[in-house]
């Protein structure tokens, strides 16, 4: 009988293939780049998609999370870290849904800050929507950053203007 986590951990290595083509044409010149003020840097956020699946997932294993005062993500430095954080998130994500049994998967799981609830669900929620879906949003963020930096875009689900695996 399949467990809820493996439909999870397929997508995941499915998924993680066409984060690294993204990670891996972040030019490591432009890492300051941001194209508003209010946008996170290049660098933010390469490192943010390359570090969400382990990241959620570490939060995950205890029945809550508190979120942080500071919430401002970090940058990488080169973009030589980017593979090697991607590698290792991951890895971790896997590791953390790989020894979860579907009775934890649909138990709750909360959100607080200050303290204070600001949702209650069941963990395999917060898989999908934050560890995969959140992931993917901002992998779609980095794509319009590669678009407006020139940089040639993989094909995510088909072709991009610039590689069509169809051909």
């Amino acid at each position: 009988m399949m467990r809820i986590a493996d439909s999870f951990l397929a997508e995941l290595d499915q998924e993680a293939q066409t984060t690294r083509r993204m990670l891996e044409r972040v030019p490591g010149n432009k890492l300051s780049w941001k194209p508003h003020t209010k946008s996170m840097s290049l660098g933010q956020l390469a490192l943010h998609v390359a570090t969400i699946p382990g990241g959620v997932a570490q939060n995950l294993s205890n029945d809550s999370f508190e979120i942080p005062a500071s919430t401002s993500p970090p940058a990488a430095q080169s973009a030589t870290e980017l593979i090697p954080a991607l590698d290792e998130s991951v890895r971790a994500a896997k590791q953390v849904l790989g020894g979860m049994e579907d009775g934890k998967l649909m138990g709750t799981w909360k959100l607080t800050k200050n303290g204070k609830e600001l949702m209650a669900v069941p963990r395999v929620a917060i898989v999908r929507s934050i560890m995969l879906n959140h992931w993917y949003h901002h992998r779609g963020q980095l794509s319009v950053y590669l678009r407006e930096l020139d940089v040639p875009v993989p094909s995510i689900y088909g072709p991009s203007a610039d590689e069509d695996p169809f051909q």
